[in-house]
């Protein structure tokens, strides 16, 4: 029988990104500041992973201090009744070229929709402190109209304001529990 090792999400070295279409010729960029989550799994196995990861939305950061105070808004992301964003692993898979399929449940503004992600492992060390760390990246695209953000204007031209795709990028680095902590 294995045993499960926890890791934590190191808040410092860890980001959620996104990217959508503004105009339809466009793309603007944010990320979230604040993320913090944990995995279990077997060292041995990780399709044993068990991933869970909250967002706090009111760490928005697209480098426009108006756009982010419309983002935490109603209109999109309701910071103030929804100030996290969830995800939790239901399994994992073996992917092709090396990477691993996360399959969870995404929750933002209190909707959880069924999402896969592709994670792709970017190695494991022995930190100058004596942590042990893992580094992954993953990413997936969702369509934000399926967690209840409708907001947008049609322009003049044709189109709208805001694409409704969204490219979402994690880069995690994780440290093994049990081990203390640098600064």
């Amino acid at each position: 029988m294995s045993s499960l090792t926890s890791w934590t999400f190191d808040p410092a070295h860890t980001e959620v990104g996104f990217a959508v279409k503004h105009l339809m010729i466009a793309t603007v960029k944010g990320r979230f500041a604040e993320v913090h989550g944990t995995v279990r799994m077997d060292e041995t196995d990780p399709t044993s992973a068990e991933v869970e990861v909250a967002i706090g939305v009111a760490s928005i950061h697209t480098g426009n201090a108006d756009r982010d105070a419309h983002l935490r808004s109603p209109d999109f992301f309701d910071a103030e009744r929804f100030p996290t964003i969830t995800f939790r692993s239901r399994r994992v898979e073996p992917g092709t070229d090396g990477t691993l399929r996360l399959l969870g449940d995404l929750t933002i503004r209190g909707v959880s929709r069924p999402v896969e992600l592709a994670v792709r492992s970017e190695g494991a060390i022995q930190d100058p402190w004596g942590n042990r760390r893992a580094g992954f990246s993953a990413g997936l695209r969702i369509k934000r109209s399926d967690f209840g953000i409708t907001w947008n204007q049609l322009i003049e031209a044709g189109g709208v304001a805001v694409g409704d795709e969204v490219r979402i990028s994690l880069e995690a680095e994780l440290i093994r529990e049990g081990v203390k902590q640098a600064a």
